[in-house]
């Protein structure tokens, strides 16, 4: 099976302005590093390696060769966009990818992993610097279980350890780019309330028992501004952002 993210395999699948232009790097340390602030909205970097990958909080991310989606895509929202709500902005189009690839139910845990039956099958790192953000998103394909890591939480999973079934990488990438940049412009003209009947349903962290940067309570949803909420009893919290951990 011919899979390299290569710009003859991509280019001819794509149908809108993000993959435009597309650059590849077999090696890289990360396609975060690989596009300039000065480029153009929609520009897009993948590689079929990276060997300093990684995800939020400076968590490693590591595939082996060839068996994931590991893009970046540049974009240039405007100053009345909060850009923190651009992870939650991916994560719905990576999960729209994933549901329309697996044919099965996609969950979002707040505020940047994919997860498949409450393993984790993508993840998303949204960076701001000269007023542009470079969106990461890094999707798990065909790796196979022994290939994954085992620290991760939650587990992690691949579309192949999901359903026994390899895939060719570039039209799912092609996909993917796609559903970004609808779920982007969405985004850009309303905000997040242009996707927030995708996201809330999907919220894997609603009614949970969750300590957040120590603090206890009880998972009670995402509010229309990306924040999670934690109820701690007579108090409900608003969380910009914070490292969450859940009763499983």
């Amino acid at each position: 099976m011919s899979d390299s993210l290569a710009p003859a395999a991509v280019e001819p699948l794509l149908t809108g302005r993000f993959g435009r232009p597309y650059l590849h790097r077999e090696v890289c340390e990360s396609t975060q590093g690989l596009l300039e602030p000065s480029g153009p909205e929609g520009a897009t970097a993948t590689c079929e390696e990276q060997t300093a990958g990684r995800g939020r909080l400076g968590r490693a991310w590591t595939a082996p060769p060839g068996t994931a989606i590991l893009c970046s895509v540049l974009v240039h929202p405007p100053p009345e966009r909060r850009v923190q709500e651009l992870s939650l902005v991916a994560g719905i189009a990576v999960a729209n990818t994933v549901e329309a690839v697996l044919d099965l139910a996609v969950q979002i845990k707040w505020p940047n992993d994919v997860l498949v039956d409450r393993r984790k099958v993508a993840g998303v790192l949204a960076e701001a610097r000269d007023g542009t953000v470079t969106v990461g998103i890094g999707l798990n394909v065909n790796q196979r279980r022994d290939e994954l890591p085992r620290t991760e939480s939650p587990e992690a999973a691949s579309l192949l350890t999901v359903d026994g079934v390899r895939r060719e990488r570039p039209p799912i990438l092609a996909l993917l780019l796609g559903e970004l940049e609808g779920a982007y412009d969405r985004w850009l003209e309303v905000g997040l309330d242009a996707l927030y009947v995708e996201l809330a349903p999907r919220d894997f962290l609603r009614g949970r028992p969750l300590v957040v940067d120590g603090v206890k309570g009880v998972g009670a949803g995402i509010d229309r501004s990306g924040r999670l909420l934690l109820d701690m009893g007579e108090e409900r919290r608003a969380i910009e952002s914070g490292d969450v951990s859940y009763q499983r």
